[in-house]
């Protein structure tokens, strides 16, 4: 026999996942007042609603909990620490990216991006700025985590990142991006 959720355990869940009343609501098709309604236990919704509601939890579920080997893109674009800004930008504007990790032997040095090189325009003699060096604008790479990690953690991270590196076993074997989990939604 199958147990329908209390109005309780819709809450928690909900909360759990990182979803709004709002942003349950418009997933489910139904209004927010409505959401509220039945987690407070105001009304015996149509057992229609609920699933609508069980579907769109179960839905997130699955998104939160998917590996990150899942979703990376590999390989992944960098460039060396010894390349030149000019080298930097043709990359990025080649690849329609806007940043890309610093590596050197494997390991991640730092990161640059279309607006660091932007800034340094503004900085540079324009006779000089084809040829300065990636490692002098370089700003710190970006975050890093194994490849079982989960999209919840991957979120949390791109709070203050807008890429993360996927790593195994010391080397990067793949990149997530704002965008990547923009896709998922």
């Amino acid at each position: 026999m199958f147990n329908l959720p209390t109005p309780d355990e819709l809450k928690k869940h909900r909360k759990m996942l990182g979803l709004t009343q709002a942003e349950l609501a418009r997933k489910a098709g139904v209004s927010q007042p409505l959401i509220a309604r039945i987690e407070a236990g105001d009304i015996d919704p149509r057992l229609s609603t609920i699933s609508k509601i069980v579907d769109v939890l179960k839905r997130k579920e699955v998104i939160v909990n998917l590996p990150v080997k899942e979703i990376m893109k590999s390989p992944v674009l960098f460039i060396s620490p010894e390349s030149t800004l000019k080298e930097a930008s043709k990359l990025m504007e080649k690849y329609g990216i806007s940043q890309l990790p610093v590596v050197s032997e494997g390991r991640q040095l730092g990161s640059i991006s279309e607006e660091l090189v932007v800034n340094e325009i503004s900085f540079t003699k324009p006779e000089k700025i084809a040829e300065k060096k990636v490692k002098d604008v370089m700003k710190s790479g970006f975050p890093t985590v194994g490849k079982d990690a989960d999209i919840s953690m991957i979120s949390k991270l791109m709070e203050s990142s807008s890429v993360v590196l996927v790593m195994e076993m010391g080397k990067i074997i793949g990149i997530i991006t704002r965008a990547d989990l923009m896709k998922l939604m």
